[in-house]
């Protein structure tokens, strides 16, 4: 199939529709692109054969497979029981809180750069018990890493990781000298296998739990408050969600806003034998990429891929993927981004997107948002559009 690179960078979800409506499995380059629902489904949850064993970096637990994988993932999945997640909300609302009465009224705003990035690096912070002056570091790491993943450059996103892991055996080596009770301190007595934690694996967990995740909150963040600033319906209707105090409505309407426009594109997997998917032969290691942007808007498990149905399209959203590898942190990320939309809807009158400047669409591989301008107002507008 002849694919439109360039349609791809301009607007990935509509080029990917387009691509997914063509062929559910599809060659791009030196790999086959996953796009249909069902297809996606198939692979995530079949990982004999679709392995995560990607990279030469070992990374815990996303590149593990099997037994190997499930010990790991024990570990980590004891950080992020509901118990836990509960405890953190008091802090991320202040944050949130903090973040939200420092913007300006009427006037435009920066979403990601003004909202997004400073509640992920505190709350992530927060949890795993950093201190707040590295949080000028941690922004400038962000920015960094977003630019090396948008270059492609493979030395220049080793790079950056390195200095990031570097950072976290600083840490280690603080809490070494002078022990501390918080998340990491505990991670850094944990145990696998019946083992401790090597500092490698310590890192490896940390290094999962940071690097990915705080641009995935604050990308998350710039998606939400663009739909809502732009569909004034869905905003009224959780403006009264948040007024009922309805966290559970509130964050099955987020879940489905961020599977119609989903910012986490794709993960990858090698085969490990020859398989048959989407009508496509594929040989034993060729690379794939779970397309899931392009599942999420699959006509075949959304009758309206485009349409606000928090109720109905709850079942078949992957936004957190699913399978073995299911995304550990995803009651952990709906809080975080349930308290600050809960936060910013309940301190403004309205969200509107603002006229002086346009939101502009990340660039591929990078999902949803590059730049969400937006202006709150401290009243509500007389009539919704």
């Amino acid at each position: 199939m002849e694919i439109d690179t360039a349609r791809i960078q301009e607007d990935q979800r509509s080029a990917y529709d387009a691509m997914r409506d063509r062929a559910s499995v599809t060659r791009l380059g030196d790999a086959w692109v996953v796009l249909g629902h069902a297809e996606v489904v198939e692979a995530a949850t079949d990982p004999g054969t679709f392995s995560s064993n990607v990279t030469a970096r070992r990374a815990i637990p996303n590149s593990l497979d099997g037994g190997e994988h499930a010990a790991y993932r024990a570990v980590v999945d004891a950080f992020l029981t509901p118990g836990r997640v509960a405890e953190l909300e008091a802090g991320c609302r202040a944050h949130a809180v903090a973040i939200v009465d420092a913007l300006p009224r009427e006037v435009t705003v920066k979403t990601i750069a003004g909202i997004g990035v400073p509640y992920a690096v505190r709350s992530q912070s927060s949890w795993l018990g950093w201190p707040a002056h590295l949080e000028e570091g941690l922004v400038d790491w962000m920015a960094e890493n977003h630019a090396a993943t948008r270059s492609g450059d493979r030395a220049r996103t080793a790079e950056v990781a390195e200095r990031f892991d570097r950072l976290i055996h600083g840490l280690l080596a603080e809490r070494r000298g002078c022990p501390v009770a918080d998340v990491t301190g505990e991670l850094m007595h944990a145990k696998v296998d019946g083992r401790p934690l090597t500092d490698e694996e310590v890192v490896s967990i940390l290094r999962n739990w940071t690097a990915g995740d705080l641009g995935s909150l604050a990308t998350s963040v710039g998606v939400i408050v663009h739909f809502l600033a732009a569909d004034h319906t869905v905003q009224q209707e959780l403006r009264d969600l948040v007024a009922a105090g309805a966290a559970g409505a509130i964050e099955d309407a987020l879940h489905e806003i961020l599977r119609i426009d989903d910012p986490f594109v794709s993960n990858r997997r090698v085969t490990t034998r020859e398989v048959e998917l989407g009508g496509q032969r594929l040989a034993a290691g060729e690379r794939v990429l779970l397309n899931w942007t392009a599942a999420n808007r699959d006509p075949h498990a959304f009758a309206e891929p485009d349409r606000y149905q928090p109720a109905a399209n709850a079942a078949a959203n992957l936004v957190f993927g699913i399978g073995p590898h299911v995304c550990p942190g995803k009651d952990l990320t709906l809080m975080e981004l349930r308290v600050v939309i809960e936060e910013l809807l309940r301190r403004t009158g309205w969200i509107e997107l603002a006229t002086d400047r346009r939101a502009v669409r990340e660039t591929p591989p990078v999902g949803g948002w590059s730049r969400v301008p937006v202006v709150l107002r401290g009243e509500a507008p007389t009539v919704h559009g």
